[in-house]
């Protein structure tokens, strides 16, 4: 396994902590917003705020995730066109053009945040708003490098040996 595969599981480990504990914040800030309106006639004014961001938090670390584990949306046109039989050059191709498009969209993600660290907006506590959405522009960078390595991969791999058919090791 190279360094990649352990940096890789070590990041993956990382993101499904990190969508359990934001899910579970969530859920508890959501319901205690709940108890405070309905019982107490009050609420936490920085917990809408919260809850939004941390459904963002979760969309794209779950994304990041799937990616991972080959579930994420890819680009099945090449592998359609070559008579619905699995080809490695065009897995390959359609890998390549989904890691050149999350690579595109993490850098107007990037372009994105320097436009609001420049507005000098704040959030909830007085949070920088480019802080919480600095989630965008990582997990779209980390899907095309992962991508990127599963068309290396695919490209690599012996004809009898299908990358889809390898274990993760998870």
């Amino acid at each position: 396994m190279g360094p990649w595969h352990r940096i890789d599981e070590f990041i993956c480990r990382l993101e499904k902590w990190l969508i359990v504990i934001l899910l579970s914040a969530m859920v508890l800030v959501a319901f205690g917003q709940i108890i405070l309106r309905n019982v107490f006639s009050t609420g936490l004014s920085w917990g809408e705020p919260l809850v939004r961001y941390l459904v963002l938090w979760v969309g794209f670390t779950g994304a990041a995730l799937a990616t991972r584990e080959g579930k994420h949306i890819t680009i099945e046109l090449f592998s359609v066109l070559k008579n619905r039989q699995p080809n490695r050059f065009f897995t390959a191709v359609s890998h390549l053009s989904s890691a050149g498009i999350c690579g595109l969209l993490g850098l107007a993600a990037v372009k994105f945040l320097r436009f609001e660290a420049q507005m000098g907006s704040a959030t909830f506590l007085d949070l920088p708003v480019w802080l919480p959405e600095l989630i965008i522009p990582v997990t779209f960078t980390l899907m095309s490098i992962r991508y990127l390595f599963r068309a290396v991969a695919n490209i690599s791999t012996r004809r009898d040996e299908s990358p889809a058919n390898r274990p993760r090791g998870d």
